[in-house]
């Protein structure tokens, strides 16, 4: 798929194309998901959010699940990896290396950062996409993480979106 391709493909999917300038500004549509993990190739961010969206609102279909914005999932499962963007640079072998010149560190924090630079996020929102890492997050934040669990019970759908995405699709 090319970046017209996905930049379509996103036009199509979300109920509001919210941001679509400002994601290809970032390199979204072009950003790998990881270096050596899934969607390590060019692309692979936006393959792998879009299947995180696509089954994020699957489980919301299935099980009723209430957001306090009915975008939330669409906003929650295509921005939660935006940290991503300028974080590889590739390689002449087509590979992709961590950049290590990144100014603001951070996965969830990173996300949250640049989504909002792109839209006005719900605090739902904010903590889904802050904490989507569940328990890879650090040992060290798990009272905090559990805390957010209490008051947004939400983002243990992210989590398993996320892991599903990555883990069953291998994206």
């Amino acid at each position: 798929m090319t970046k017209a391709d996905r930049i379509d493909l996103y036009k199509r999917f979300m109920p509001e194309p919210m941001g679509v300038l400002k994601l290809d500004e970032l390199g979204f549509f072009e950003a790998p998901a990881s270096s050596k993990y899934h969607g390590a190739y060019e692309g692979g961010l936006f393959d792998h959010s879009y299947e995180v969206t696509k089954y994020l609102i699957k489980v919301t279909d299935k099980l009723a699940i209430k957001w306090k914005s009915e975008l939330s999932p669409y906003v929650i499962g295509m921005y939660h990896d935006l940290c991503k963007c300028g974080l590889y640079t590739k390689e002449p072998d087509g590979t992709y290396k961590y950049n290590k010149d990144v100014l603001l560190p951070g996965h969830g924090e990173r996300s949250v950062i640049l989504a909002q630079k792109i839209l006005d996020l719900t605090d739902e929102e904010i903590i889904c996409i802050r904490w989507h890492m569940g328990a890879y997050e650090d040992p060290k934040l798990w009272d905090t993480y559990h805390k957010a669990i209490n008051d947004y019970p939400n983002l243990l759908y992210i989590c398993l979106a996320d892991m599903y995405a990555s883990k069953v699709v291998g994206v």
